[in-house]
């Protein structure tokens, strides 16, 4: 039997709840309104100064982010594999054995590396990158944070697996690209892919909707509100990087030619 809404009674995971950041909402929302409040007064306090050189920061963090993506990506595929879970239908594992712990974990290494990823915006900052502080970038870091916060609290595993082991490979790739970008402009001739990785990103969410949407419309004893906000979520990143895609490579290329 389908679970209507783990968050209309406060059915949290007790085993995450001692967790760092995952008791109450209050530490997250005050993360979120710092980094507003970044994005808000940081363009203002650098607009007289010059761009801060920090390649090397950069490198340093663009590939221990490929590192951490890479463990997690490990750590959910093998565990769900190990776990024998199911594709199309996946309730969370609540108990305290190896491999449920295992799942809950790394779903809240997941959580913490897009509080980390908050670091893209004040890098962007710093270096006065200013034009890519775009609503989809502010809107889609700000909003993985709670996210995932309420994966962790609530449904730390099941059917949230796949997005972390979707995401957690696109990132792999995403913090490569990043991470060769900061090595220097002699890179750019190796990274003509920058295209693809759009285009990765949106199969994902593609996969993602497909997958949350399954389950929206079958017996699965997995949250029924969970599976709905990811629906609704997956569909508006979709939009949103269809347009980006759009204005990015097929706008730029018409103007062009």
């Amino acid at each position: 039997m389908q679970t209507p809404c783990v968050f209309c009674h406060g059915i949290s995971d007790k085993r995450t709840d001692p967790w760092l950041l995952i008791y109450s909402p209050v530490p997250i929302i005050c993360i979120f309104l710092c980094y507003l409040g970044i994005i808000w007064i940081g363009p203002k306090l650098m607009k007289h100064k010059e761009p801060m050189n920090i390649k090397a920061l950069l490198i340093v963090y663009n590939f221990a982010m490929v590192g951490l993506s890479i463990y997690m990506f490990h750590e959910f595929f093998v565990t769900s594999w190990l776990a024998n879970y199911s594709f199309l239908c996946q309730p969370v594992d609540y108990s305290p054995s190896p491999l449920g712990m295992r799942m809950a974990s790394v779903c809240w290494w997941f959580f913490f590396s897009k509080v980390i990823e908050l670091s893209d915006t004040v890098f962007f900052i710093l270096r006065k990158k200013n034009s890519q502080l775009t609503f989809l970038h502010v809107y889609h870091h700000g909003t993985m944070i709670f996210n995932w916060w309420a994966g962790v609290k609530f449904v730390a595993g099941g059917q949230s697996f796949f997005i972390g082991l979707l995401n957690t490979f696109v990132h792999i790739v995403m913090y490569s690209y990043y991470g060769l970008a900061a090595l220097g402009p002699h890179m750019q001739i190796y990274l003509w892919w920058k295209r693809y990785l759009t285009s990765l990103q949106l199969v994902q969410f593609v996969l993602m909707t497909i997958h949350t949407g399954y389950n929206l419309f079958t017996e699965c004893d997995f949250p029924d509100s969970m599976n709905a906000v990811v629906f609704a979520y997956c569909v508006s990143l979709i939009i949103l990087f269809s347009n980006f895609y759009y204005q990015s490579y097929i706008t730029r290329k018409s103007k062009k030619s």
